[in-house]
């Protein structure tokens, strides 16, 4: 089922998420959910506060959205031994039409459960270090708006507020 994508400013993305206690049959439907959200969305990395839920789940696949070969269900992801700095432009499916420079670690090892509960550890560098990054920063309840610089904010929250009173018109 796709999901709806939760946008920016709803509160509900400035939210520290909670731990994931066990995975459950409901956590297997949202990560089927998610996944699909992700790829029909052309995302390479869904969390799942995108979606309304406050809990500590991130989908990636950066090999998408095309390819589709990588997938990883990340549980109650934590990143550890941090190094190097890379700065990189991103996007994110819940700040439409806006993207900013973002200095990130080059490579990093995260630890995590995977969708069956079972421990795992990698070391990702590149574009996954990147996304797992991004991904992360919302579970802790941060966008790439709160990245950007305070001009380019202000000209975005600008912009939201037009297309808002725009669809209020509408309605």
């Amino acid at each position: 089922m796709l999901l709806e994508i939760v946008k920016y400013p709803d509160p509900r993305l400035a939210k520290k998420c909670a731990e994931v206690a066990e995975v459950t049959p409901e956590l297997r439907g949202l990560i089927e959910n998610m996944v699909q959200t992700m790829y029909e969305k052309d995302g390479v990395g869904l969390a799942a506060p995108q979606i309304g839920h406050n809990i500590r789940l991130i989908t990636v696949d950066d090999t998408g959205p095309k390819e589709r070969k990588a997938l990883r269900v990340l549980i109650n992801p934590v990143i550890v031994d941090p190094e190097g700095e890379k700065e990189s432009e991103e996007s994110c499916l819940s700040v439409p039409s806006f993207s900013t420079k973002i200095k990130r670690k080059e490579t990093l090892t995260l630890k995590a459960q995977d969708d069956k509960g079972q421990d795992v550890c990698f070391r990702a560098e590149g574009l996954l270090a990147v996304i797992l990054q991004h991904e992360i920063d919302h579970l802790n309840g941060m966008t790439i708006v709160d990245h950007a610089g305070r001009l380019k904010r202000a000209m975005y929250d600008k912009k939201i507020a037009k297309w808002r009173k725009n669809q209020d018109q509408k309605s």
